[in-house]
């Protein structure tokens, strides 16, 4: 319970009065339910983004850690260089046509991330 708080408070934190509270909703889930959470408030903003790519997008960056998901609904100018990153590695996955994202033609997610 001690860590839960503790992770509650850094998300809080992180989050300040971010859309819908978002912090308090994450503290009161169990952890299975956070993935979703962060899901529904990220989809949208990766959505602006890459509308025909942002369900797998979404997927690439959920896999990341919680604060780090956090700061991107926070940040548009991270969240939009991830999805840059992650339209890249789709695409030299061949899992994306070259012309989907012109925009992200540059960015390459690093082997530690």
């Amino acid at each position: 319970a001690a860590a839960a708080a503790a992770a509650a408070a850094a998300a809080a934190a992180a989050v300040g009065n971010g859309p819908t509270n978002l912090a308090a909703q994450l503290a009161a889930a169990q952890p299975e339910q956070r993935r979703a959470i962060l899901g529904e408030q990220l989809y949208p903003l990766v959505e602006r983004h890459e509308p025909s790519a942002a369900a797998k997008v979404t997927g690439m960056l959920l896999e990341m850690d919680q604060s780090e998901v956090l700061h991107l609904i926070e940040s548009p100018e991270a969240l939009s260089s991830k999805v840059q990153e992650a339209m890249a590695v789709l695409r030299q996955a061949g899992q994306m046509p070259a012309g989907a994202a012109a925009a992200a033609s540059e960015g390459v997610i690093e082997a530690s991330e």
